[in-house]
Parts: structure tokens; sequence; C-alpha cells
């Protein structure tokens, strides 16, 4: 075949086969009377392998030394294909997000993009104090996606308290937290769970409420000490749980003296106090701690509780009971 025919079937340039056999890839295995290159079945074949490799992103001296090389294994360059690969995703990926979040901004010219493109590439600095001043722009000028996005990732605390901020100010970016939420790592899933725990709205609230149920002690640790500040009963059993635990248990006996502001409430608060307290499971330590909470449970049940506790094996809890019960003017 003649080079022309070979580009037809090919799909490959007569240029581009030239190309290839200046560098040495395609040698056509004869020339005609008249000095045009002819190309036989094998090298046509050889054509095509060069065109599969290159639709894998290697390099023509790669390919090269692929096709002619017979102690060539491809196992190396597979690996470093595949990293290079990965690296490409990556930044096209980055690039794609960071277009999807100039989008969001609607910009109306282009000194908008110039300055969404600006703030962006800010929150991802290396300087702490560059991200902060990112965080503290507009919100208006800074996308809500990129916030969220920045707030999981955030570990000095001053960047994240101002990120914190911004989204509560902006009063979106929830979608993105609660994948936070799911994150394997357990830093990324108390820093969604903070960012919520600060924003205001029904969504925000609603994903605190599903993380009563988290695996993880610390996401439901936070979610049970906003809903219980915000009055919501459904924290109850968390804050309790947190007492036992020795995890933030101040924190939870406070916040469930603010859930205990009616008769009704207090008597189930202290119930469940008292039933912690007389389950066999429960250490020492632990019964002290729930002693001490139900100082803040006002209420008959409490101070019943607290009486029976007077005469309690447990000395310091004991003690802890009868203190309390003078404070309360019932002992």
């Amino acid at each position: 075949m003649l080079i022309g025919e070979v580009a037809r079937r090919s799909g490959v340039s007569a240029r581009m086969l030239r190309h290839y056999e200046s560098l040495g890839l395609v040698r056509p295995s004869g020339r005609t009377g008249s000095g045009y290159r002819e190309y036989s079945g094998e090298d046509v074949q050889r054509i095509f392998h060069i065109e599969s490799l290159r639709a894998v992103g290697l390099s023509l001296r790669e390919i090269g030394r692929a096709l002619d090389d017979p102690g060539f294994t491809p196992a190396d360059l597979v690996d470093d294909l595949i990293r290079r690969t990965r690296e490409r995703i990556a930044a096209e990926t980055e690039l794609l997000i960071r277009l999807d979040q100039v989008h969001a901004t609607d910009p109306a010219g282009w000194e908008d993009v110039l300055q969404v493109l600006a703030l962006l590439r800010a929150l991802g600095s290396t300087s702490a104090g560059t991200r902060q001043r990112a965080a503290l722009a507009s919100v208006d000028e800074v996308p809500v996606e990129a916030l969220a996005q920045a707030a999981l990732g955030e570990g000095d605390p001053y960047v994240a308290g101002a990120l914190r901020w911004a989204l509560s100010r902006s009063g979106g970016g929830a979608a993105l937290l609660a994948e936070g939420l799911g994150s394997p790592v357990a830093a990324v899933r108390e820093r969604a769970a903070r960012a919520l725990a600060e924003m205001p709205g029904r969504e925000a609230a609603t994903l605190l409420r599903e993380a009563l149920v988290s695996p993880d002690a610390v996401v439901r640790g936070r979610a049970a000490l906003t809903l219980g500040a915000r009055g919501e009963a459904d924290a109850v059993p968390t804050l309790v749980d947190m007492i036992v635990a020795g995890s933030n248990d101040t924190d939870a006996a406070d916040a469930l003296s603010v859930l205990a502001g009616d008769d009704t409430a207090a008597d189930r608060i202290a119930s469940l106090l008292v039933g912690r307290i007389g389950d066999g499971t429960t250490g020492q330590a632990a019964r002290g701690r729930l002693t001490q909470a139900l100082a803040g449970i006002p209420g008959a049940t409490a101070s019943r509780a607290l009486a029976d506790l007077v005469g309690d094996a447990d000395r310091a809890v004991a003690l802890t009971a009868a203190y309390l019960l003078r404070l309360r003017g019932d002992g």
C-alpha cells in the first residue's frame, strides 16, 4: 500500500506517517519503482499499535522503546502512566470545581470573574492570614461552596472560625457540610458538625438532628449540645450518654438544665439520669457525674432521687447528693 491508502485506512495523516518515519517508529517495507513508500500489512499493524499507545498517553519516545526493546517490561511505565493520569484528572477536577464556583456567582463581567478567582486562590493560600482575609470578604463575593469546602479542610482555628462565620452569614453550604459528616476522616467530620452548629435555618437543624445517631461520638455530642441549647428534647438521650462517658459532661449537664424547662421535661430527664445511676454497668466516676447533673434539674423526681442517693453505698455519691439537697433546700 502507498502512503495515501495507508492514511485513509488508518486515519493517520500522511504528514504524521512521515513524522513517524523520521523518528524511526515506522519503516516502510519497500519502495515502488518510482520511489514511493510502500507499506506492508505488518507496517500498518505497527501503525495501529503506535496509535493505541498514544491514545493511553505514552509519548512517542516511550512508544518506540515499548515496540523495539526486547527486554522492555511495561509495568513501570504503566505505573507512571497511571500516576500522571490521576494527577491530570485531579487537576482537571479542581479546575472544573473552580469554574462551577465562579459560575455560581453569576459574574457580570471579566472583572467579576477575576475577583472571584483571586478570592478562590486566596482561600487555598499557604498563608493563614491570607485565607482568613478571604473568608472575611463580602459573602456575595465568595462562592458558598468554596467556603464550605475550605471550612472542611481548614486546620487553623482562627481561619476555621472565620470560615464558619462566613458560612453562617451566607445561609448556604449545608449540603456540602452534610457530606463532610460522612467523611472517613474524623477531623473533617468534626469540622462539618461545628460549622452546622453555627448555621441558622431549618436545613442545618435537620442535619444536626440526623447527626444525633452518627457513629462518631464527637459529631453526636456537637449536635446534641447545639440542639439542647435550642431547646430540642431529641438531644436528651445523647446528652445523658455524654455525662456517662465524661465527654463535655459539664456542658451536657448545662444543656439538660435548659431542657428541663417544665415539670414534664424535668421529670423525664431526672428519670433518665437516675436510671443510668442505678444501671449496674455504670462506673463509679460516671455515677458521680450523673448525680451532679441532677443539681440542675428542678422538680420532685430529682429531689427524691437525691434523697435516695444520700444512703448510697458509694460515699462520694452519697456526700454529693446530701450537699445538693442542702443547696436545693430539701436537706
